[in-house]
């Protein structure tokens, strides 16, 4: 089988722009004192208010005590609040302060000015196409990787 440029370049390509971009975004957000890491709590939230803060871990691919972290360091911050469920104790839900929605307004326009450096050069046609054809290959990898765990739940284990 002949091996093209595609099967070279493809994971290689998207694992660089991934760094690169989040390189480039934490630098960007330290203008405001956040890290991407923060941003990404605090858009999350805002899109999800009264989340759990499980939920969040599971979303962000987050291990537990690091999102806590993040989580205290935007409470101090004065950004952020847990609350408890009416019906869980051990449950945090969590919710933005009045503080946190101006600063998410100057990082939405941040987001607009990495997207538009990222895409510099792309007709928006193309930019267009770009993301349906992301889109498409995160369905197409989510699908393999549930298949792989469907299987691995058939499988009888030993030992």
């Amino acid at each position: 089988m002949t091996r093209t440029s595609v099967d070279v370049n493809f994971l290689f390509t998207l694992g660089e722009l991934q760094r690169l971009m989040r390189a480039y975004a934490d630098k960007e957000a330290a203008r405001f004192g956040m890290t991407r890491a923060q941003w990404a709590v605090l858009a999350k939230v805002e899109r999800n208010e009264g989340m759990k803060q499980s939920e969040l871990a599971e979303q962000l691919d987050m291990q537990p005590i690091t999102l806590t972290r993040l989580v205290d360091k935007l409470a101090e911050a004065g950004l952020i609040e847990r609350r408890g469920d009416d019906t869980d104790r051990r449950v945090n839900r969590l919710y933005l302060k009045k503080a946190a929605r101006p600063l998410l307004a100057k990082l939405g326009v941040l987001k607009a000015e990495l997207t538009e450096t990222a895409l510099q050069g792309l007709s928006p046609e193309d930019a267009e196409r770009l993301t349906s054809h992301l889109e498409a290959i995160k369905e197409n990898v989510r699908n393999a990787l549930q298949s792989l765990c469907d299987e691995q739940r058939k499988e009888p284990r030993y030992g």
